[in-house]
Parts: structure tokens; sequence; C-alpha cells
């Protein structure tokens, strides 16, 4: 398959591609199998319609309550995927390049080619709020890789607890629209983690590492155990070094190895700083020497075992404060905060489940995250969105931008739907 301007997919991914154009096999004759052959067709015809109109409906909804239409291109540069992404979508990516070289991708979300495009028009950083309904592209084994996707992204306001609510209370409307009233309401709020790492006071080396469990979901249950382990035998040919910075602070580890690059005549070795070689010395020093505080370590996992409704797991997290001395009572108030506008909003707070361990699994997430699910078919999210602040500077925001918003799984809310309705959707986009 050749893309536009002579572009072909790469050969890792294109076994994803042959699965729509390969052969249906060998079908029975008779006029039985023809008939049902026919049936089945007009089925699958009719339900792509109903799926459309649902759709468009959908997105009708959304710019009825102010939201503006975006429509980004389907192919974008694949770096901030490859960068910012969970790892499910990184696997999943549909990649090319162009003649000059630059590697592309066929888009497999939506909220970074919209934010993408909001920073490169003259409302970036000014309150916008825009809406989408198109095809994303990931391959997903004997499923079709080409599927729709709805959403809402939302820029630039300073409300972040009024704004957060608001996309929970949108996405609950979104369903509801579908038909669908009964749902599991899963929530959570990285920034309670990150405040809590930051009150530990840890070496970042193992601030880093927790993070990156943290946000992609992986092992992270393991990795606090192996923290807590001092590492084995094994040869190092820096050895004396590590060993002189065990214990260390980081401005000592910065003296000495300052020292050693003037005894040595250098400043800079390999492209890296006298600050980056020092801290990464100091990273391996505290690996090695293991150990993880064991009063860390008690705090981390009575933080990931709360959860409960948001005003239970409030509780649990004050108590929590209190008792080991934690500075996390902003992002605390934050969520009590948060969960005052949903109720005002007429989301019914003690339906919500709050835990403290949840999360997407996505990197760029930086606060509030949600998935709605139904009660019966918990298997996959229809809606699921979050707060992601920091991805606007990465990419390239010259400042700070508040950013939340949440994606729509059509395919997974018409495959539940029961009855689709127009009700309308409101909301405040700015």
């Amino acid at each position: 398959m050749m893309l536009t301007g002579g572009a072909a997919l790469s050969p890792r991914n294109r076994y994803a591609l042959n699965f729509h154009t390969s052969g249906r096999g060998a079908i029975p004759c008779g006029a039985a199998v023809r008939a049902w052959t026919m049936l089945m067709t007009d089925t699958k015809a009719l339900r792509a319609t109903e799926t459309a109109a649902w759709a468009d409906g959908l997105l009708s909804s959304f710019m009825q309550a102010g939201y503006i239409k975006a429509e980004p291109a389907i192919l974008q540069p694949a770096e901030p995927f490859l960068d910012l992404s969970g790892e499910d979508i990184r696997k999943s990516l549909y990649l090319t390049s162009d003649p000059g070289s630059e590697e592309l991708c066929l888009r497999p979300d939506l909220t970074i080619p919209v934010a993408r495009d909001y920073l490169a028009s003259g409302k970036a950083g000014k309150p916008a709020g825009f809406c989408y309904l198109g095809p994303v592209f990931r391959y997903r084994g004997g499923r079709s890789s080409e599927f729709p996707q709805a959403g809402i992204e939302s820029f630039g306001r300073q409300d972040r607890a009024a704004a957060d609510a608001e996309m929970l209370a949108l996405g609950l409307e979104a369903v509801a629209a579908f038909g669908i009233a009964d749902v599991d309401i899963r929530t959570g709020d990285v920034a309670l983690f990150t405040a809590l790492i930051d009150s530990l006071d840890l070496y970042p080396v193992w601030r880093r590492r927790l993070m990156k469990d943290f946000n992609r979901k992986v092992s992270l249950a393991q990795d606090i155990e192996q923290l807590t382990l001092a590492s084995g035998p094994g040869h190092n040919e820096y050895e004396g070094v590590l060993a002189a910075l065990a214990g260390s602070d980081r401005k000592a580890a910065l003296a000495l190895v300052t020292d050693m690059m003037s005894i040595a005549g250098a400043t800079i070795v390999g492209g890296r700083s006298l600050d980056e070689i020092a801290d990464r010395f100091l990273e391996q020093s505290t690996l090695k020497s293991g150990a993880l505080p064991h009063d860390a370590l008690t705090i981390i996992k009575r933080f990931l075992a709360i959860s409960g409704d948001p005003d239970d797991a409030l509780g649990q997290l004050r108590a929590l404060a209190s008792d080991a001395g934690l500075d996390i009572h902003h992002a605390i108030d934050q969520v009590e905060s948060r969960t005052g506008f949903m109720a005002a909003r007429g989301v019914e707070t003690d339906k919500i489940s709050f835990a403290t361990s949840f999360g997407r699994g996505v990197d760029y997430y930086t606060g509030f995250e949600f998935e709605l699910q139904r009660k019966d078919q918990s298997d996959e999210p229809l809606v699921a969105g979050g707060r992601y602040d920091d991805l606007m500077t990465r990419l390239g925001a010259a400042a700070p931008i508040p950013a939340v918003g949440f994606s729509v799984w059509i395919e997974a809310l018409t495959r539940s739907a029961d009855a689709p309705s127009a009700s309308r959707i409101g909301g405040s986009a700015q």
C-alpha cells in the first residue's frame, strides 16, 4: 500500500493491512447460503448506517454545546505519538516516511492532532473547546485497523476542577445518548501520586521509575518491591565512584564529580554536562545500594490501597496525610473541589469509583483520569479521558496551558447501545 507522495507503510505493520485484502476463504454454495449472506450484508449495512447516524448526532450535540468542530489531518508526525503516548498506542502505530525522511504515521488517536492544531492557531493560550469525529488507525489483531473516534478537547480553562467535572458529565451524557444508563464510573488522579512522591523526598532515580511505572501501569507493585532490595553482586567499571557516592546527596555527588573531571581536565563527556554526569552516577549508586526506605514503602502501599467513592477516598487520603506528615493537601483539595463541581452538574458522586491506583496507561496524563464502562460489559471503555496540562509544553507551547478532554469509542457504544436518542448534550466550551 502506498500513501500520497509515494511514501510506503512500514513493513513491520504492513501485515495488518493485508488482513483487509486477504481472501475470505471457501464459501459453501447453495441458495440458503446465498440468502444468508445477503441478509448478513444487509444487516451490516443497516448497522453501519445506524452507527454513522448516531455518531453524527453525537457530534452535533457537542457542537450545540459550544464546541468547535476540529478536522485534523490523518497523516501526522510520528514523533509526538512515539514520545508521549502509552505503550499500547506505540506498538500499534502505522508508520511511514516522506521523501525528506521525516517519520509520519496514520493518526492513532485524535487528542494530539487536535492539540497540535490548537497550538498552531491564533487561539493558542486562550480558552477554546473543540469536538471531533473521524477515523483513527491502530493495529488491533483480527479487528479492523480503521475505526471511528469522537470526543472533546478543552484548552486554556483556568478553572481546572470545573473543567474536569464538565468532561465527566459530558461523557456520561454521551453514553446516555446511546441508551446506556447503567455504567461503571472509574476515576483517579495521577497528580495525587505525583504529590505523594514529591513529599517523600525520594532520590530522583526512584521518583522517575515510580512515576514511569504508574503512568504506564506496568509492574508498579513489582518495582516497588525491587527498590526495597539491595542489588545483587555485579561488576561495574565505576565501582569505586559508586561506592564513594553511596548515601550522598546531589550536592555532594556534584562536588565529587567536579573534582574528578577537574583532575582529568574535562567539563563535558559524551555531550553530558557535569550536572548530568553527577545525576547519572548518583542514580546508579542509589540503585546499587538498593533499599527504598521502609517508611516510604509503607506509605506508598497504603496510598495505593485507597479506594471507594470520592468522599470516602478523600477521608482516607486526609488521614494518610495527617498520619505520615505529608504535604499533599493541595492535590487532595483539587479532588474535593472537582467532586463538588460534579455534584453541581447532577452527577451522582456516590456512584463514582475513585482509586488512587487507577490510571489509563497514557504517559501524558497529569491529573484527573476517568473511564466509563457498561456494568455488564466491563472489558472495554465506552468513554475515557483526563487532564494533560504538561502535554501542551511538550508539544511546543511557550507556557503551560491547561488541557482536558475525552474520547468516545463509537464501536463500543454501538455494540452496547439499547435505544439511542437525540438528547442534547450541554456544556461550556470556554
